[in-house]
């Protein structure tokens, strides 16, 4: 199993909206690619939230070639559709993991 790993630190103004558009929106669309099987959201805790709560949005794959195919193909936009909504008022970074057990 393959996981695309997605962290993110939201400014606290647009919290509640932008957990509800990755909820309702962004993820579907994410989903839609037919490269990810399901996904898993977490805020983190023990965190200073003083800047904003942090999210990780996990997407589990079952090849590299799908996670492959979902960078080539999906990942710039669905990218560039976070941008336009809602502009600098998060940052995220992206990281790949593989299950071991």
């Amino acid at each position: 199993m393959i996981v695309y790993n997605i962290t993110v630190k939201v400014d606290p103004a647009i919290e509640k909206q932008w957990l509800q558009w990755q909820q309702q929106e962004h993820v579907p669309a994410i989903l839609a690619s037919h490269q990810f099987t399901h996904w898993k959201i977490f805020r983190l805790l023990e965190q200073d939230d003083a800047e904003g709560m942090t999210f990780v949005i996990q997407f589990f794959a079952t090849t590299m070639d799908h996670y492959y195919r979902y960078v080539a193909q999906y990942e710039t936009i669905m990218q560039q559709q976070a941008f336009n909504k809602w502009g600098q008022r998060f940052v995220a970074f992206c990281t790949v993991m593989q299950a071991v057990n």
